[in-house]
């Protein structure tokens, strides 16, 4: 269903661009593309993004949804999960929480939970917990724009996704916007703490 390229990556000296700004505008088409021929006008469907990183992506989707669609209104939430991990309480330095803006129920509701990326499984496992304060949902699929599908902790899939990277475990995959940074691309680093320097 997703359509994208798997992209193996095993030796890293610095951290490097996988996915550029073009075909980042393309993967985006690509995923609203998927999202119409199932959903059509999104009648009993809403997007809801995980916060914080998700909702870049969510509003990129959603927004590009609405242009393809002629503006159409659809149901669109940002859920915060920060007290749903299962390690908050683990943190050396307190957690911030996000906002959540979520004035709907999702009872038989189609919910189509998106993520920038989908790493260990935690994130999502936290927000369909959350999803439970307001209804139960008809179904629940998830996208996301980066899948690292070796790397999963939990027996978590996406359903929709932009690319497939399968790299070594402390790789780390840093998905840049061009409304906070000079464009809309993703990064792989040899780990975290390169990215961070980056």
């Amino acid at each position: 269903m997703s359509g994208a390229t798997p992209i193996f990556v095993t030796i890293m000296n610095k951290g490097r661009v996988i996915l550029d700004q073009e075909r980042f505008s393309l993967t985006i088409d690509r995923l609203c593309q998927q999202l119409i021929e199932t959903y059509d006008n999104f009648e009993d469907t809403c997007i809801v993004g995980i916060q914080p990183r998700g909702v870049w992506l969510s509003d990129r989707i959603y927004t590009r949804l609405q242009h393809i669609l002629g503006h159409a209104s659809f149901l669109y939430g940002k859920l915060d999960i920060t007290f749903y991990r299962d390690d908050f309480r683990m943190r050396a330095k307190p957690l911030k929480a996000s906002v959540t803006d979520m004035e709907f129920l999702v009872d038989d509701k189609n919910v189509i939970l998106v993520d920038d990326v989908l790493y260990s499984g935690r994130t999502v496992q936290a927000a369909l917990t959350a999803l439970n304060h307001y209804g139960r949902a008809r179904q629940v699929k998830l996208l996301v724009l980066v899948d690292r599908r070796f790397n999963r902790h939990l027996p978590i899939q996406a359903d929709y996704k932009g690319i497939t990277v399968d790299a070594l475990d402390d790789a780390y995959v840093k998905v840049e916007w061009a409304d906070s940074n000079q464009a809309d691309r993703v990064l792989l680093f040899a780990n975290k703490q390169e990215a961070e320097q980056g």
